[in-house]
């Protein structure tokens, strides 16, 4: 999002500067001047990306920066930034971009991630290794839907409680899903990488658990615990990764709570 960021930037200021002896114009689409700064700075950009294709030359640069004011001057005399698609796509950038220019600041200090953090973290949210047959079921799903995935559910889970063995068998029978072929195995997986519903029916549980059917999102779950795995062992920087998600979120939650104690939001609940 920044490069396009950059470069929509960029095209807006070209039309407007005036000709300097050390910064030239190198194209011209109609009334835009592409001056070689901004090419330059394009051609930049590029050079981070390989194009198995085409080599990346200033020429080529100079051909897609050519190409993208050709689309443009397309797509604006065909009104496409009055379209339902494009505003959409024009106001999730200039959402991301308020939050960013807003807490830009407040993200830096966050600051460097430390080890210690990370495995404190991982004791304190085990990371699970797990298998499980999953009943899938459509987003919005109608009441006798849910009711016959519960059923088949906990007739699975009664002949589990009495052979939990078999889980894997029954798992390669039952489980709708990609890695029903081996077991169910999910591997292991951090807190954050699982649903909500999921992290909570096995937390705290030991190797061998398996949990009664339970619903997420995706549809009726039955999971066994196979493994749980030594903190020392994670990989930190992932961990890491994931403590800076989480201080962030909560920084961007803060920022909104502000902003919409001073707007005037109403919710009707008893519309939803």
């Amino acid at each position: 999002m920044k490069i396009f960021l950059v470069s929509l930037i960029c095209f807006s200021l070209v039309a407007f500067a005036q000709d300097k002896k050390d910064d030239p114009v190198v194209a011209q689409v109609g009334k835009n001047k592409i001056r070689k700064s901004t090419l330059m700075k394009y051609h930049a950009q590029n050079l981070n990306f390989v194009r198995s294709n085409k080599k990346i030359t200033v020429q080529s640069s100079l051909d897609d920066l050519v190409n993208r004011i050709i689309g443009i001057q397309r797509g604006k005399a065909n009104k496409l930034q009055k379209t339902p698609a494009v505003i959409k796509k024009m106001n999730d950038i200039i959402y991301h971009a308020q939050i960013s220019k807003d807490l830009e600041p407040e993200f830096k200090k966050i600051g460097k991630i430390s080890d210690s953090e990370a495995v404190k973290y991982c004791k304190a949210n085990p990371e699970y290794r797990t298998s499980q047959i999953l009943t899938r079921l459509q987003t919005n799903p109608k009441k006798e839907d849910v009711a016959g995935a519960f059923e088949q559910a906990l007739s699975l889970y009664n002949e589990l409680s009495k052979n939990p063995d078999n889980f894997a068998k029954v798992a390669q029978k039952y489980s709708q899903t990609q890695n029903a072929q081996v077991g169910g195995d999910l591997g292991f997986q951090p807190k954050t990488r699982l649903s909500p519903e999921f992290y909570e029916n096995i937390s705290g549980k030991k190797k061998g658990f398996i949990t009664k059917p339970f619903r997420t999102q995706y549809g009726v779950h039955i999971v066994k615990v196979t493994d749980i795995r030594d903190c020392d062992d994670i990989n930190k920087d992932l961990y890491k990764k994931i403590i800076y998600d989480i201080k962030r979120d909560k920084i961007i939650e803060d920022y909104f709570a502000k902003l919409r104690s001073k707007s005037k939001v109403k919710v009707y609940k008893d519309k939803i």
